[in-house]
This record gives C-alpha cells, structure tokens and sequence, in this order.
C-alpha cells in the first residue's frame, strides 16, 4: 500500500486505538484462566489477531459476540496445534513462549518478518533452568520446546527487553508459583511490567515487586480467576494522533487513561516540554500547535516513543535530544538508522551519537519515504507529513496494521488529505 499526503490542516475529535499491550496480556490471561473472560474494546490490528490465534491454538475457544466484545472459554493451556505462529509481534513470541511450555507437550514456536532475524537466545539460556528442553536456530525461530515448566528462582537479564519477563510472570502464576523468586538484573522499560502485574493481579494472582530486582511469589499460591476486561486505549498509537494535533490543527483525542501504566504515557511530558497547546482531562485530551521549542527526553523506558517525538522534534526550533538509541536496533527494523535515513529526506538532521539521537528541527520537506515494513516509522513519516512543504509518498505504508490499521482512516477524518493506493494483491484480498 502506498499513502499520498497533501499538507493539511487537521481538527475534530478522534478515538484512541485499542491498546495492543493491554489486548495482548489480556489474551494470556484469558487462556490461563479455568473458565470464561470476556473483554471488551477488543484490538483488531495484526498483534492482537496473532495473540487471539495463539491462545486458539494452545486450547481456548474465542467467540466473538454480537457487540463486538469477545469471550475466551479455557481450560488451561492444552495445545490443538503442533506449532503455534506469533507472527511479527515481539510480546507475543517472548511472552506466549514461556506460557505455551506450561504443557509437557512438544510444539514449535514461530513468527513472520523482522522476528525471524530477532534475537532469542535468553530463552535458550533461561529454559534449561525451569524444566523446559529447548531447540532453537542458533538464538533465532524457530523455537522447538518441551515442558512442564516448573518454577523455581532464577536469575534474568532485563536490559534487552522486559517482554520475556512478562511471559515468565504470567506463567509462573498459572504454574503455581510458591515461596520463589525472579531476580532481574537492569531492567529496561519497566512501565511495561507494572502493566503486566496490574493485569495480573485482576485476574487474581498476585506477585510482590521487590524495587523491579525481585518479584516474588508468596507461600500461598494465587490462580488466574474470570473476569471481564476492558481493554485500554493505547498510548504508542494516541502519541502519533497527540503529535498531529501539536503540529498541524487542535484536535481532541478520546479514551486514553491519564492513570493508566503504559510507557508511552510519557508522551505527555515532552509534548509540556516543547511548548505545545495541551489540555489534559479525565477521559479526554485536546492539542494544537504553537510556538514550539527543543526538548531533552529520556526514553529508554518508552522506546516506541522515538518515532513520534522525531516527528515532533521535526516541527521545533533548536536542537532536541532523546536518550536510549540503544533500545532501537532489535525492533521491526533498526529504527535509529531508519529515522535517521528517512527524516534527512524530508530535509531533517539527525545525528546519533552513543546513546543519544539529535534531531535538528527546521523546514519540513515533502519527499518519498519507504517504511522499512515497521508500523510507527509509517506513522512518523505521515505525521511529519501533514505539515510539510509539498507532498510526501510513504512507500509499504500497510506496515500500519501491526499496530494500528485505522491510523490513516483517522487522519482522513481529522481532515488530512491523503490519498490510498493498494497493490493488485492488496485489491484482491480487499475483495474476498
């Protein structure tokens, strides 16, 4: 698919998209728990259809009903399948892995796209320690691997990613975690884990966070009960819909939690930061432009949130300077480069320098730009786009529905002008 944006104006109100973390680690809970869960705000985008396939496979059965919430029955993890596909979702492969070796049945675990190339060896240095014989490609997918997982206290590494680690404590709950612990060394992104342990504790299994180094499981085991979820409006997709409102009209966005424990909720603090016209409410934000000026951002907890904030960072006078480049290389593609790569098309300086990028803003220039099949730098790209001198072409911008396959609906009703052309392949699944 490739997008044409023609530099518009935007306004109105808009919904924030269903929170892929939030419908993910809702979909695990769902499948550990010995009954019925129904959730609510149910996520479509390409994540959240690999997660619901997941757990189908590990022995639930999904049923959509007529108000468009869904109801998960299970009985535990029983797999139907020799093999489960996570797709191209890195919390899925890392958290559904360790939940799918709660079985003592042999199954494969696989993914598509930039997570074939993705590391995961932790997992092959992790599982021999809690039961789990495993197979992998030299650290890569496929994984074959061989439970019961049994849990006892072990030692991880959390400065690659926290999602292992939320796999890890969702197991361990359904596994009847007792009187152990997991001890983490330098862990990164630990919103993502508060998250986790608040979706944990609704359905009922409780985990003490010790300072984010322990989480331990009490003497009295505590099991995953049903519930009904609703899931959360999601930040990572809310940021790019908050940066357009900044750079190119007032907007109000709908149905983002300010309680809420996602990451990406920092947004906010940099959007303050840069001088942008920001009214904060209970269930709504609104947003437009002014004066905007540099900032300095430290995201090596929020990640994701680097290429919004370059777009922003596009738009304002001065230097800016975002911390934690390092947490890019591993992601749908090496983002630092690919920003870097993308944005100097558009006639933006990026300099990265260890672990800090440095993002010049000035004019804004229309040009072709390629997503590198990674759903936010499409995103970047077409917020930048919105207020750009002439056109701008995003090349496989269909990389969108990883996450957030509504994004350029929203943006045409805002009133951004924009144009979709799908290859013949694209028509053709369109059309059946």
């Amino acid at each position: 698919m490739t997008v044409t944006i023609q530099p518009s104006d935007i306004s109105g109100s808009v919904n924030a998209p269903a929170s892929k973390s939030s419908m993910q680690r809702a979909c695990a809970a769902g499948l550990l728990t010995k009954g019925s869960t129904r959730i609510f705000n149910a996520g479509k985008s390409n994540d959240d259809l690999a997660a619901l396939d997941v757990i189908k496979k590990l022995g639930a059965r999904v049923v959509e009903n007529e108000n468009g919430s869904l109801t998960i029955h299970s009985a535990g993890v029983i797999p139907a399948a020799a093999e489960i596909n996570c797709g191209e979702s890195g919390l899925g492969i890392r958290m559904f892995t360790p939940i799918a070796a709660l079985s003592d049945r042999e199954i494969i675990i696989n993914g598509k796209g930039s997570l074939l190339s993705r590391p995961m060896d932790f997992f092959d240095k992790i599982f021999p320690q809690i039961g789990i014989s495993i197979q992998s490609d030299n650290g890569r997918l496929p994984l074959k691997i061989k439970g019961p997982l049994r849990p006892v206290t072990i030692e991880v590494d959390g400065s690659l990613s926290s999602q292992f680690l939320t796999g890890l404590l969702m197991a361990y709950g359904a596994a009847g975690a007792s009187n152990v612990s997991i001890h983490v060394k330098d862990l990164k992104s630990k919103p993502y884990i508060d998250l986790t342990l608040q979706v944990m504790e609704y359905f009922g299994v409780v985990v003490e966070n010790r300072g984010y180094e322990e989480f331990y499981f009490k003497p009295e085991p505590s099991y995953y009960k049903p519930r009904t979820y609703t899931v959360e409006g999601d930040w990572s997709g809310g940021a790019f819909l908050l940066v357009a409102g900044a750079v190119a009209g007032k907007i109000v966005i709908n149905g983002l939690d300010i309680a809420s424990t996602q990451a990406d909720k920092a947004i906010l603090g940099a959007l303050k930061s840069c001088g942008a016209d920001i009214m904060v409410y209970n269930d709504e934000i609104e947003i437009g432009p002014a004066k905007l000026k540099s900032f300095h951002f430290d995201a090596t907890d929020c990640p994701d949130l680097f290429p919004p904030l370059v777009a922003l960072a596009s738009y304002c006078e001065g230097t800016t300077t975002i911390k934690g480049v390092g947490r890019l290389a591993h992601k749908e593609s090496n983002r630092a480069l690919t920003l870097k790569d993308e944005f100097h098309k558009m006639g933006i300086e990026v300099i990265l320098e260890e672990d800090n990028m440095q993002v010049t803003g000035g004019r804004v220039k229309g040009a072709i730009v390629h997503s590198h099949h990674d759903h936010r730098i499409a995103m970047s790209c077409a917020v930048a786009a919105l207020k750009a001198d002439g056109v701008t072409t995003i090349e496989e911008a269909n990389a969108i529905n990883k996450s957030y396959p509504g994004f350029f609906r929203h943006i045409q009703l805002l009133g951004g002008s924009l144009e979709i052309s799908n290859s013949v392949e694209e028509e053709q699944q369109l059309r059946y």
